[in-house]
C-alpha cells in the first residue's frame, strides 16, 4: 500500500531499539527521511546505520520537556523542515501509591508527559504553516487500563493523552493530525529482558495468544502518518492483541 508519504521529513524520539525504532524502519520504508534519536552515541548511530541511507541519528535526551524541544529543533533543521512527529519515551520506575515518593512524579511528567509538549511546542508552528503535518505518539495501554506497581507511567500518560486529544481538536482545521498508539506487549529487547531472554510466555493473557511484533506496531504508526489517515484525528488507539477488555 501505497501511504503517500515518500519524501515526508520525520522525527522519531527514542528510536535505537524497541517500538520507536520499529515505527522509524515503517516510516522509511514507506520513503520517508527520518531523524531519530537516543541518548546513546553507539547505539542510535547503529540504529541508523541499520535503517539506511534515509535515517538520520541524532544524540538526544527526551527526557523533559527542553530535551524533547532540542531533539526536534535539531531535527527540522537537519532535514529542511518537518512533517511527521513521532513522540516516544520510556518508562518511569515502577511502584504503587506506598510505595513512590512525592518527589518522584515531577521527574516522571516530565519524561512522559513533558517532554511531549516540549517536541510538539516546536514542531506545531512549521505543521500549520504548511498545512500538513502527522503527530502519532507512542503511549502505553495503562491509559485505558491501569498496570498495577506502574503509578507514575499510569498517570503520566493518561495526561499526555488528554493534551494530545485538546492538541488534535485545536489544529485539525490546519491540516495536522494528532494521534497516539497504545501498545500492549511486544517482542522487545525490555520485554525480553524480563522474561530470561524469551518473552514468548508473555502471550498467555493475550486473547490473540502472542506477544506482538514491533514491525507490526510500526505499521500501525506508519499508516497513521498517511495521507490515507487524514480523516483520523484525536484518537487513541490500542495494539495490544486484544489485552483490552473494555467496550471503549
Amino acid at each position: 500500500m501505497d501511504l503517500g508519504i515518500e519524501h515526508k521529513r520525520a522525527a522519531v524520539a527514542g528510536a535505537s531499539s524497541g517500538l520507536g525504532y520499529a515505527s522509524a524502519a515503517a516510516l522509511v520504508a514507506a520513503g520517508a527521511t527520518v531523524a531519530i534519536c537516543g541518548r546513546d552515541h553507539d547505539r542510535i548511530h547503529a540504529a541508523a546505520t541499520e535503517l539506511g541511507p534515509a535515517a538520520l541519528p541524532i544524540v538526544a535526551d527526551v527526557g523533559s520537556a527542553e530535551g524533547g524541544r532540542r531533539f526536534v529543533a535539531e531535527a527540522t533543521e537537519r532535514l529542511g523542515g518537518l512533517d511527521i512527529l513521532v513522540p516516544n519515551a520510556g518508562g518511569p520506575p515502577p511502584g504503587n501509591f506506598t510505595t513512590t515518593d512525592l518527589e518522584a512524579y515531577v521527574p516522571a511528567l516530565e519524561l512522559n508527559l513533558l517532554s511531549v509538549v516540549g517536541m510538539c511546542t516546536e514542531a506545531v508552528p512549521h505543521l500549520r504553516a504548511q498545512g500538513w503535518g502527522r503527530i502519532v505518539a507512542i503511549t502505553s495501554l495503562s491509559v485505558r487500563q491501569p498496570i498495577a506497581n506502574l503509578i507514575l507511567s499510569n498517570t503520566a500518560r493518561a495526561g499526555v493523552t488528554g493534551f494530545l486529544k485538546s492538541l488534535a481538536l485545536e489544529i485539525a482545521a490546519d491540516g495536522v493530525t494528532v494521534n497516539s498508539v497504545q501498545p500492549g506487549l511486544h517482542d522487545t529487547d525490555r520485554l525480553r529482558s524480563l522474561y530470561g531472554g524469551d518473552a514468548s510466555g508473555a502471550g498467555a493473557d493475550i486473547p490473540v495468544g502472542v506477544v506482538g511484533r514491533p514491525e507490526d506496531f510500526g505499521a500501525v504508526v506508519a499508516f497513521l502518518c498517511s495521507d490515507a489517515a487524514r480523516f483520523i484525528t484525536g484518537a487513541a488507539i490500542p495494539v495490544d492483541g486484544g489485552a483490552n477488555r473494555a467496550l471503549l
